[in-house]
């Protein structure tokens, strides 16, 4: 959410979280020219991404969190979502076996990986790193040739725009 609403404040593109999620089909990923969009579903959809996106066109930020603080974000939310899935389908059943905790820390490990494993043959990509957010997005703002008020976009990450993820930071 953060990144998006950082992001309001470039001129030279187009911005969105989560716009298309509901999508199925060529139009999940049916971005305009000049788009920036942020959504984490999207790390199930890497294949498509590199099938849809040209390289050379195309810039890939992975946004990075503390992992074990985001862990404990998913075990709040136990049973529900992507987590359930997760431990109830994708694992086929871990969560008869495993501490969901553990589970929780397996999915974020996993995600990371996939993604980390994508990105290393992008040429135009980077870490976002929340920890570091403020100095990451100036460098992404000058790698991506972004034009509007930086100073604005940068406060936004004094912002916490997600309640559910206060211990995030």
């Amino acid at each position: 959410m953060t990144f998006a609403k950082a992001c309001g404040h470039i001129d030279n593109f187009t911005s969105a979280h989560e716009s298309l999620m509901g999508a199925v089909g060529p139009a999940r990923l049916a971005y305009p020219p000049g788009h920036i969009e942020v959504d984490n579903r999207l790390s199930w959809l890497l294949g498509r991404l590199a099938r849809e996106f040209r390289d050379e066109d195309t810039f890939y930020v992975h946004l990075q969190r503390d992992e074990e603080a985001t862990a404990r974000s998913f075990q709040r939310r136990w049973g529900k979502g992507i987590i359930k899935a997760y431990s109830t389908s994708i694992l086929s059943g871990a969560h008869r076996t495993a501490a969901p905790y553990e589970i929780c820390l397996d999915y974020c490990r996993t995600v990371d990986a996939n993604i980390t494993e994508f990105l290393s043959r992008r040429p135009h990509s980077m870490a976002v790193r929340l920890a570091t957010a403020e100095a990451d997005f100036s460098e992404f703002w000058r790698r991506v040739g972004a034009r509007g008020d930086l100073d604005a976009a940068l406060a936004e990450w004094r912002i916490n725009h997600n309640e559910s993820d206060l211990d995030l930071r």
